[in-house]
């Protein structure tokens, strides 16, 4: 804008001689002359909001938006209700964070706390924490709080997102966890050399379910075995999934994580989303960053605070086994602003709607040369195989105004069906396929 400073020459310099400078030089005088600027920015001249708004369009206008997508692979399309945005948009919601001021700011911290409330129905776990940056980081968060002493080693499928696995290796690398990948075996978790690599150096096993590929795994097998050598089971969910799959308190995992966004949040380019935590009682003090509670004032009225939050990070970092100590309240907002106008039957349906959807697709692509690579049960993700050249196939759609799956290979595609999807749109993509 032409003038980014929200106050004028005259406020500044009033405010100035307030607290006893004559001029903006005296005020920054004991910072050495050597380390300023002593020439101007080299800035363009400001433009007025007209102008601003113009120019911003104009970029804006670079983007390309396809009224029909078959992509997922970890950011998904799905129907948002208008509540949503405009809960949201209130102003005295506009916060990024848990406020530091916490107790003072009631409605931001029942939100938060509603937000707890509501991913422990989803997940079927005991407690939550505020929410913490994305899915990936909460991946990497859920492994770092079942280290122990005499565990200092995690296993993580090979079946996860790639930038999961690329995460909880940065994680990993920081603070001195040995990580170790399961190998995929027909497009899931190799039970067998899990079992045979579990031992008492194990902290805990992390799978996704459903996977990368959007099969569902073998996750009760895998949480009996984890259980069985000790060790902590870790599960990686798709929140939309939960309307109609068993929850991971369902299938004995100590911590569920995820990624937020298909709950009320659009792809906006990739973000800002929202990871969830949850874990077991017996988990809860490991569990990182804030958890709001609810109390009663002296006066009997209830009240909500910030009950929970891991201090280490603040003023004993040497012994903080995270750095998350923020949230991302605005989203988390959002996700549950989202649930509860959903409700349990909307979440079901919409669960319901992307999984028979994505078998219809799958059916149909598989008459026309694209074979269905997964072997096992799929939600609403799933790999085909042909002889056609993946970009040769998604290039004919995006002639169409159509974006495809996702190329794993020369040819191979990851396809993603959401409630979105009519099927019209389906039997089109279909007919441009089949002439490719």
């Amino acid at each position: 804008m032409g003038s980014y400073v929200p106050n004028t020459k005259e406020e500044q310099q009033a405010m100035l001689q307030e607290i006893g400078y004559p001029s903006m030089d005296d005020l920054f005088r004991d910072i050495p002359d050597k380390v300023k600027l002593d020439r101007e920015l080299d800035l363009p001249d400001g433009l007025s909001e007209m102008e601003v708004r113009k120019k911003m369009e104009h970029i804006a206008a670079k983007n390309k938006i396809y009224p029909t997508i078959f992509r997922g692979a970890g950011a998904y399309r799905h129907y948002i209700p208008a509540i949503v945005d405009d809960v949201i948009s209130k102003e005295n919601f506009q916060t990024a964070y848990t406020p530091y001021q916490a107790e003072i700011s009631q409605g931001i911290l029942q939100s938060i706390f509603e937000y707890q409330t509501m991913i422990c129905d989803l997940t079927g776990m005991d407690v939550s924490n505020a929410s913490v940056y994305d899915g990936a980081s909460a991946a990497a968060e859920g492994i770092a709080m079942c280290r122990e002493k005499k565990r200092n080693k995690a296993l993580i499928s090979a079946t996860v997102h790639p930038y999961v696995l690329k995460t909880v290796r940065t994680y990993c690398f920081g603070n001195g966890m040995d990580l170790e990948v399961i190998p995929e075996k027909d497009g899931v978790t190799d039970v067998e050399w899990l079992k045979e690599h579990l031992d008492r150096e194990t902290a805990c096993v992390l799978i996704q379910h459903p996977n990368y590929y959007g099969t569902l795994e073998p996750a009760e097998v895998i949480g009996q075995a984890v259980h069985e050598a000790g060790a902590k089971f870790v599960m990686s969910v798709n929140p939309i999934s939960l309307g109609i799959v068993k929850t991971p308190g369902e299938y004995g995992a100590d911590v569920a994580v995820g990624d937020g966004q298909p709950l009320g949040l659009p792809l906006a380019f990739g973000g800002p989303y929202v990871g969830f935590m949850a874990c077991t009682k017996a988990m809860m003090r490991k569990l990182p960053g804030r958890i709001v509670g609810q109390t009663k004032d002296h006066n009997g009225k209830t009240g909500y605070v910030l009950t929970l939050q891991a201090r280490e990070q603040h003023i004993r970092r040497e012994k903080a086994s995270s750095n998350i100590c923020s949230n991302q309240a605005l989203c988390a907002l959002a996700v549950s602003v989202y649930l509860a106008a959903m409700g349990n039957k909307g979440l079901e349906q919409a669960a319901s709607s992307s999984m028979s959807k994505a078998h219809y697709f799958a059916k149909q692509l598989a008459q026309i040369g694209f074979r269905t690579e997964n072997r096992g049960a799929f939600f609403h993700e799933f790999v085909t195989v042909s002889e056609t050249p993946s970009e040769k196939a998604l290039q004919a759609l995006e002639d169409h105004e159509t974006l495809g799956g996702l190329p794993l290979d020369e040819h191979r595609i990851l396809w993603c069906c959401t409630e979105m999807n009519t099927r019209a749109e389906i039997d089109e993509a279909v007919r441009i396929l089949k002439e490719v």
